[in-house]
């Protein structure tokens, strides 16, 4: 779970700054779906920190 939060966070950034650089309509999609990858990565990160504290 941890591998698939870094990588979806890693990617996310990458899309962003890709989706940055690229013009019109295109780069407003190219970030949305970063911004969902980078959220989702966030979601895991945090998950698995939460699950890590309860005994």
């Amino acid at each position: 779970m941890k591998i698939i939060g870094i990588l979806l966070v890693i990617v996310g950034v990458a899309g962003m700054a890709m989706g940055g650089a690229m013009f019109g309509d295109i780069g407003i999609a190219a970030m949305i779906g970063a911004s969902s990858a980078l959220l989702s990565g966030i979601g895991f990160l945090l998950k698995m920190a939460k699950d890590k504290k309860t005994p």
